[in-house]
């Protein structure tokens, strides 16, 4: 398969690439600089344009597009760019996909889309929720309406929180934890619905030429709370994790950021990969984290 992939130098798409190609797949890589590889090709998507012929025998594009939502507060401008930097670019992929007839687009998206889902088993059925983040999914999803419009599978890759060897949100925890700084988020009760980057990358490869459409939950099979995932991280680095970030602290950071990213859960579960077949690598949070830290 020829495979287009959008977002190819984050942390999810450069493993996505390398997964791809060791599945012999054929991958082209678009960059928002001249090319400067065999396998690259450049597109703006401000002014919605692409190198001729970039999309000349693809079989398959995949948008993982969009700036970080963790590394900075989100201010009225950070906001807008977080936004843009999805529907602006999903728009441009959705409508190329539609002009070529490309027969398949795995578009991102994130679980952020279900909002504040206490402890409700969250499948794909589920209705979306509020806040900044589910209503930034529901556009980004929207942004990919073209390519639905005109007949494309379609699927929505819903991704929770990847963990990761290097990079990602354990990066930064990897370090609070090794020197016993970590613990949990308020009382701990939230949902966080995580998935390997192994399983992230395979799950997508998984859906290339599955037949699966419309959102897809691409989380671990089974969701932890928070205090559960504290532990867990503490058992694979080897350290005590004995403190707690009071959820008033949390709330303080400005623009909301704090408490959506620390103290919203989704109890997220993965029913249609499940159904259509899908085998996980790590099916628990201690076997990804022991895996992704090195233990």
């Amino acid at each position: 398969m020829r495979v287009l992939v959008a977002g190819s130098s984050g942390l999810i798409g450069t493993a996505l690439v390398a997964h791809l190609r060791s599945a012999g797949h054929d991958v082209l890589r678009l960059v928002r600089r001249p090319s400067a590889a065999p396998d690259e090709r450049r597109w703006d998507p401000p002014a919605g344009t692409f190198d001729p012929g970039t999309f000349d025998g693809i079989d398959a594009v995949v948008g993982l597009n969009g700036v970080g939502i963790a590394d900075r507060p989100w201010s009225g401008s950070r906001r807008q760019i977080i936004r843009d930097s999805r529907n602006v670019a999903t728009e441009v992929l959705a409508t190329a996909v539609a002009t070529h007839r490309v027969p398949v687009y795995l578009s991102g998206s994130a679980v952020g889309i279900y909002g504040d889902a206490g402890d409700t088993v969250i499948d794909e059925a589920a209705p979306t929720g509020s806040g900044f983040l589910a209503e930034v999914v529901r556009d980004w999803e929207a942004a990919a309406k073209p390519a639905v419009e005109a007949g494309t599978r379609v699927a929505f890759l819903r991704t929770g929180l990847v963990l990761a060897p290097s990079g990602g949100m354990l990066a930064p925890l990897r370090t609070l934890f090794r020197f016993a700084l970590g613990g949990k988020l308020g009382d701990g009760s939230q949902y966080m619905p995580w998935i390997s980057l192994d399983d992230e990358v395979g799950a997508i490869g998984f859906l290339l030429d599955t037949p699966v459409s419309g959102p897809v939950n691409l989380t671990g099979p089974r969701p932890v709370t928070n205090a559960d995932f504290t532990r867990a991280l503490a058992a694979a680095v080897g350290r005590p994790a004995p403190f707690t970030v009071p959820a008033f602290l949390i709330r303080a950071v400005p623009g909301g950021m704090g408490e959506e990213l620390g103290l919203y859960g989704q109890r997220a579960v993965p029913a249609k990969l499940e159904a259509a077949g899908y085998v996980f690598r790590h099916v628990s949070v201690r076997d990804a984290l022991s895996a992704a830290v090195g233990s």
